[in-house]
């Protein structure tokens, strides 16, 4: 009875720390989106919430990695329970990162207004929305894929990947074509450039947790491979 008793504790642990971590994941998938809107609204406001919350996001980052680091030491877990808690940790750094690039966009849009740039700035904001639109849904079903454990959903992140980098690549010879037209859009577009390199960031910390929920159910180490690759190695 005691180690059922034990056993039962042990999972609602980590049911309660997996929430936290999908609770995490909400709030930073919401800051990339604000983050865009207020580079489309040109809202100073705006970005001063994102950058709000951040510190939020750290604060929960550490409580968590905390909380990992008692169970480990007071359960000493073996096999998949290890895996899940090692998972965890990873999940979180990476959803921290997001965090950051989404303050990353809001402190440039602070920067373009309060330097006294248009909000008439030519901005391939459709171009922005869309590559910000794909990089949430990749981490929305990242963590989709984390809440349920699903490979076949992770598998689904790691295969449209290329996607967003192909954006990427199309946003950059656009603003290139700006800067080239009109020098004077020289200094904006390159805050864009930058703009649009931590939204393609987004992209790849979702292909990160994806690989960690693969890791947690089958037990192999899959970064760095192709995505064919990662299906022929969990089949």
């Amino acid at each position: 009875m005691v180690d059922k008793h034990l056993s039962t504790q042990f999972d609602a642990e980590l049911s309660g720390i997996s929430t936290r971590v999908l609770e995490m994941g909400g709030l930073v998938e919401a800051q990339v989106a604000q983050a865009v809107q207020a580079l489309s609204d040109f809202s100073a406001e705006s970005a001063d919430e994102v950058l709000a919350r951040e510190g939020r996001v750290n604060a929960m980052e550490v409580e968590i990695d905390r909380d990992l680091s008692t169970i480990i030491a007071r359960r000493q877990p073996t096999a998949r329970d290890l895996r899940l808690l090692i998972a965890i940790s990873k999940s979180i750094a990476n959803l921290e990162r997001v965090g950051d690039e989404a303050a990353r966009i809001a402190r440039t849009v602070q920067r373009l207004v309060s330097g006294g740039v248009s909000s008439r700035l030519r901005v391939p904001m459709s171009d922005l929305a869309f590559e910000a639109e794909l990089a949430t849904g990749q981490l929305r079903k990242a963590l989709d894929s984390f809440a349920r454990l699903d490979v076949e959903r992770a598998l689904d992140v790691l295969k449209h990947d290329d996607e967003i980098d192909k954006e990427f690549d199309g946003l950059l010879r656009k603003l290139i074509t700006y800067m080239m037209e009109d020098p004077r859009t020289i200094s904006s577009s390159i805050d864009l450039v930058f703009v649009a390199k931590a939204i393609e960031r987004v992209g790849d910390h979702a292909k990160n947790l994806a690989e960690v929920v693969i890791y947690v159910v089958k037990g192999q180490d899959v970064r760095h491979n192709t995505p064919e690759a990662v299906e022929t190695m969990v089949r």
